[in-house]
């Protein structure tokens, strides 16, 4: 049995997210859009603290295991997490999604359908990513090679920006997304408030051009066709926040590399209406002390914090940062401490001047999903000290948002 105070606690954290209704969350039905460089909700301030969980669809196509997907909701939501970020695409390979070109599986269609159904009862806003600059769940390869069967002429995988064919694949992607009916909620995905915004792919990256100004092109080219679409949702391209040429003064904070990105260029498309970046520094900046590696971190959010303010003059989120088990020396208390230092430099920025509406976490998962494991994972109901950490940002944060 709960204790009394354990309980006061998910009431309060209940009653801070929306309205306590047959035991699910009744949240406002409005979109999330942008006021300057903030977020607002029916014409009031909007921070969070939220998280990943790519996996839900793929999770949720089977039904024996969408319970996973409620308790993650559950316990997001108890902790005071409110928004999500997860994939609404899988190409090619087991259970995908689009197993071709214009050929979907209505059954992890309805896996989708389910996700976004519980964010709605359990008062999480969406963001839904549409393609994959990795071979993981079959990403911009996968759609070159659709191509290639086809026998159009490509010659690479970044083909996937320039490639007449390749991009109505990917355009024929946003279309049957965007305008599918929830077989659950009977909302079309584009009319749906439980969406907080469209990604129009996780970390893209351009080997044949490192200067950002293919990939400029190609998120031109889609931002437009999507708001095209649907003009009710926000957007953003998916960077991690890697310079590119436009102002090589900022290349000094990437680390030590580019990408084929340009944060600057990339981001001044009006059609982008926030920015986002990611940050893994045992793994960019691997074989560095935990102290080299959060300084760079620290510096990289205040950079972009302070670029999107002034130059972009658009709201920033943090989209994805964790701590990996695999890293050497790791403990649950250093996994906890990055958090709590990162969280406390997003909230200090939130409060000193605006401009970022939050931080989501990579990743919070249910119970049960060993196979999934990446090393970053974290099980709220299993991880105590991180979901204090977690909890403890998402009352920082939501305190903020009413001062």
């Amino acid at each position: 049995m709960k204790s009394a105070t354990c309980v006061c606690k998910v009431i309060f954290l209940l009653l801070v997210v929306g309205l306590v209704c047959e035991g699910q969350v009744v949240v406002s039905s409005g979109f999330v859009e942008t006021r300057g460089t903030g977020f607002i909700v029916d014409g009031s301030p909007f921070l969070f603290n939220g998280f990943n969980s790519y996996w839900m669809m793929t999770v949720a196509s089977q039904p024996s295991q969408r319970s996973k997907i409620s308790d993650v909701f559950r316990e997001a939501a108890a902790a005071g997490l409110t928004v999500c970020r997860t994939w609404a695409f899988s190409d090619g390979g087991d259970r995908a999604l689009q197993m071709s070109p214009r050929l979907y599986n209505e059954a992890v269609f309805q896996g989708l359908d389910f996700v976004i159904s519980e964010a709605r009862k359990y008062g999480v806003k969406l963001i839904l990513s549409l393609s994959n600059n990795y071979e993981d769940y079959g990403g911009k390869a996968q759609y070159v090679q659709w191509a290639r069967n086809a026998g159009v002429p490509v010659s690479g995988e970044d083909d996937f920006y320039t490639n007449a064919v390749v991009k109505s694949y990917y355009k024929n992607h946003v279309k049957k997304v965007l305008t599918r009916i929830n077989t659950f909620t009977r909302i079309a995905y584009k009319d749906d408030s439980t969406i907080m915004a469209w990604e129009l792919m996780n970390e893209p990256r351009c080997q044949a051009d490192y200067s950002g100004k293919t990939v400029n092109g190609w998120v031109q080219e889609m931002a437009s066709y999507v708001k095209s679409m649907d003009n009710k949702h926000l957007l953003e391209v998916g960077m991690e926040g890697f310079y590119g040429d436009s102002i090589p003064d900022r290349k000094q904070y990437n680390p030590g590399y580019q990408v084929g990105t340009d944060f600057i260029t990339n981001n001044q498309i009006k059609e982008i209406d926030f920015t986002t970046i990611h940050a893994y520094p045992d793994i960019w900046l691997s074989g560095q002390n935990d102290n080299l590696q959060m300084a760079f971190v620290q510096k990289w959010l205040t950079t972009h914090w302070t670029d999107s303010r002034t130059i972009l003059k658009k709201p920033l989120v943090f989209s994805e940062f964790g701590k990996s088990k695999k890293d050497p020396g790791y403990s649950e208390s250093a996994r906890d401490a990055f958090l709590y230092t990162l969280y406390t430099k997003i909230y200090e920025l939130a409060r000193s001047g605006g401009g970022i509406g939050g931080g989501l976490v990579w990743q919070i998962m249910a119970q049960g999903m060993d196979s999934y494991y990446d090393g970053y994972e974290i099980v709220l109901s299993q991880n105590p000290s991180a979901a204090a950490v977690i909890s403890q940002q998402s009352r920082k944060m939501t305190a903020l948002e009413h001062a």
